[in-house]
């Protein structure tokens, strides 16, 4: 089966320090530092690329399951929000929203919103963060985003 590799190093103390970090594809790399995960900083960060991971899967596993039901989805878009909280033992992941919007012609929305489940519950990347709380919604109809001018 399948094997895939990432790599990081951090160098410094964890306040003043940075980090690198790449994947064995090359096609995801990036710096990290202190301040870009737990502050506003600009830069990437461990929880962002557990998003992105979790999003991707999602995506993949619900056109996947639509496609078995007997629909032909156009497209998936799904956003991860990771949430890092503060707790009196430290830092961890507190929960993951998904918010999920799919074009899939045809299909009722109740049997979508089965599907959509299904696929939460079984993408291998969700089974993967089992300790944390995920959820899920999902649309089949496409939402405004409001942006400026």
């Amino acid at each position: 089966m399948a094997r895939r590799t990432s790599e990081a190093q951090w160098e410094g103390t964890l306040n003043e320090g940075k980090g690198r970090f790449s994947t064995g594809s090359g096609e995801v790399s990036g710096v990290y530092s202190f301040s870009t995960r737990f502050e506003e900083q600009e830069g990437s960060n461990p929880e962002e690329l557990i998003g992105a991971a979790l999003a991707s899967c999602f995506s993949m596993k619900l056109a996947g399951d639509v496609g078995s039901a007997g629909h032909t989805p156009d497209s998936v878009r799904t956003v991860a929000t990771v949430h890092l909280d503060k707790g009196t033992s430290g830092f961890a992941i507190t929960g993951i929203e998904l918010d999920a919007e799919a074009r899939v012609p045809g299909i009722d929305p109740a049997e979508f919103e089965e599907i959509a489940q299904s696929s939460k519950t079984n993408c291998p990347v969700g089974k993967a963060l089992a300790a944390v709380p995920i959820t899920l919604r999902a649309s089949t109809e496409p939402r405004t985003v409001s942006s400026e001018p």
